[in-house]
């Protein structure tokens, strides 16, 4: 299996991207300021799915899952600032608040999944 045929993966960039796409219409202030952080935490969910998949331990794979989860509810807090803060419609806000209840629920799903296959002497 390669990292891109995981479903939880290409959502995540696919988040990070719809993110992007909404940060980069802002004035400097809010880009500077939350758009930042919104953007690094959106970015840093597919990032530690990738760089857990690459380390090939099931143990290494797991911790940058949970980092991706961490990262991934962070990403919720920043997109409720930008809505409090009337950067984020709410049509947006709700799309994107959905993506990342489907991508969590993926996710768990995904962590209580590695270890499953046998064992190696390194994993």
């Amino acid at each position: 299996m390669n990292l891109e045929d995981l479903k939880v993966y290409q959502m995540a960039m696919t988040l990070g991207e719809k993110v992007w796409g909404i940060v980069t219409q802002w004035n400097y202030f809010a880009k500077d300021t939350i758009g930042k952080q919104l953007v690094r935490s959106a970015d840093s969910v597919a990032a530690n799915l990738s760089e857990g998949f690459g380390r090939f331990s099931y143990k290494e794979n797991k911790q940058f899952c949970y980092y991706a989860r961490g990262s991934l509810y962070e990403t919720k807090t920043w997109l409720t600032k930008g809505k409090n803060r009337k950067l984020i419609r709410n049509n947006e806000f709700d799309s994107l608040n959905q993506d990342i209840e489907t991508i969590g629920k993926m996710l768990n799903a995904y962590i209580r999944s590695i270890g499953k296959q046998p064992m190696t002497n390194d994993q």
